[in-house]
């Protein structure tokens, strides 16, 4: 890592937030170019701020073909709110038409954490599952599933294993010698988890996009990094007009494609595979396509950067008929770090961080009333030069989580910068707000507790 450039690690209670910095050091992509369709309050208020590749799920609602939202839960700890603005996300995403996957991490919380698979099991169904209902997922278009009943996961974990290797594992997570190999493991398990969707068994090939914390990239560059090298086609913008398309010869696909022990080039395979290719472009209505199998190359020079992603899954289609995995890289997108009560990281670990969905009013009340204040002092100095919401942790809770009305919450930040708002004040607001959440959430989790079991998957029952 080069001098001053920022680390995200998926296990760190400190993260950066200077998320320009994040941005530009890892490749994401704004929304600037994006139009949303019905943006939520966190789309619309700038905490979900990034992405990679949401151009490409977005196209295919718009089109009406199907696309799929995956998330995962890790069943050691009581959930809390910070949880819950993923689960907003990804019944975003189902509104729109999306399948939903949520994986169970049972397996790596019985190997980082020491927890048995039963004892997960009863924290994902009753912790985790039982709020999900109440936040409004729609068990007709959602599967939960557990890591370690579902055996495709550690199939394609295991498989795609060759795709990488420790020094990728040190420059994308940090881990040295000394780390333990179950974060080794943990990885390459997940990979499986968020490409598995994209299998025939379980939904087919199609755009899959994961909703995370910027702390959770390392596990999206790493998936997005092995599925792009087991691809059999290479795919990428030419030189002139167009797109350029390549073969990818690996261990498995080698004398397919042409490749002989003997290292000589079987001609007449080579330009069975490019006749192959050339057809299934032809499907996408293309007629310029210049096919070159002595240079090994085929030039579409009418292709558009817009139409890259329907070249793309036209050549996973052909690899999958060929025998190949036919892997998409996944899409991502990326929301800002929910603050603690106590101006920290949230953590299930430490109660005094954050709200649970299991807390009651009373203790609800208590903690925000001790939460971290962007206020003045003493009275009189907040009355002459105002207080900070953007780090009042009151304010901040609300704007994330308990209210919806902007025109409301830009009102209360502007009172509250220009010292009419006090900081008891603010809090208050809160609990106010807080207080019609969580009643409603306990009521509409009373209302839907009986849907648990309709969440899980065939292979989770």
């Amino acid at each position: 890592m080069g001098e001053g450039e920022l680390s995200i690690d998926p296990w760190s209670s400190t993260q950066s937030t200077d998320y320009s910095r994040i941005i530009e050091q890892f490749g994401l992509s704004d929304f600037n170019n994006l139009t949303l369709p019905n943006p939520s309050h966190l789309h619309r208020r700038g905490i979900i701020f990034a992405h990679r590749d949401l151009d490409v799920v977005l196209e295919a609602q718009k089109i009406g073909d199907n696309f799929g939202v995956l998330t995962g839960l890790m069943p050691s700890g009581r959930m809390h709110l910070g949880h819950s603005m993923v689960i907003e996300q990804v019944k975003w995403f189902q509104d729109l038409g999306g399948d939903v996957t949520i994986a169970v991490a049972d397996l790596e919380s019985q190997a980082t954490r020491g927890i048995s698979l039963q004892k997960g099991r009863e924290i994902a169904l009753r912790e985790y599952v039982a709020n999900y209902a109440a936040l409004g997922l729609a068990p007709s278009s959602t599967n939960v599933y557990f890591q370690s009943t579902r055996s495709a996961v550690q199939r394609l974990g295991f498989q795609l294993g060759k795709r990488t290797n420790l020094s990728e594992f040190e420059s994308i997570y940090g881990f040295k010698g000394d780390t333990n190999l179950a974060h080794f493991q943990a990885p390459m398990v997940q990979v499986g988890d968020i490409l598995h969707p994209q299998t025939e068994d379980y939904g087919g090939l199609r755009p899959i996009v994961v909703p995370v914390g910027v702390d959770q990239d390392p596990h999206l560059r790493l998936t997005r990094g092995i599925a792009a090298k087991s691809n059999w086609f290479n795919l990428k913008a030419n030189n002139g007009p167009g797109v350029l398309i390549g073969l990818s010869v690996q261990d498995e696909n080698a004398e397919l494609l042409g490749q002989q022990p003997n290292g000589r080039i079987d001609k007449s395979k080579v330009a069975e595979i490019f006749t192959k290719v050339v057809s299934s472009l032809t499907e996408l209505g293309f007629s310029d396509i210049n096919s070159n199998p002595k240079q090994g190359t085929i030039v579409v020079p009418g292709a558009t950067k817009k139409d890259l992603t329907s070249i793309r899954i036209k050549l996973l289609e052909l690899e999958r008929r060929l025998g190949g995995m036919g892997l998409l890289s996944p899409a991502s997108t990326y929301h800002h770090f929910a603050v603690g009560l106590t101006g920290q990281k949230m953590s299930s670990s430490k109660p005094k961080t954050t709200i649970f969905l299991n807390d009651d009013i009373a203790t609800i009340t208590k903690k925000i009333k001790k939460a971290y204040s962007g206020g003045q002092s003493t009275i009189e100095e907040h009355r002459r030069l105002g207080g900070n919401p953007d780090i009042d942790v009151a304010y901040q809770y609300m704007m994330y989580f308990f209210e919806q009305d902007d025109n409301y919450l830009a009102e209360i930040n502007s009172d509250y910068r220009n010292g009419k708002v006090l900081a008891g004040e603010m809090k208050q607001l809160c609990i106010d707000k807080a207080t019609d959440w969580m009643s409603n959430h306990i009521e509409l989790r009373d209302q839907t507790e009986h849907l648990v079991d309709d969440f899980l998957a065939p292979d989770s029952k």
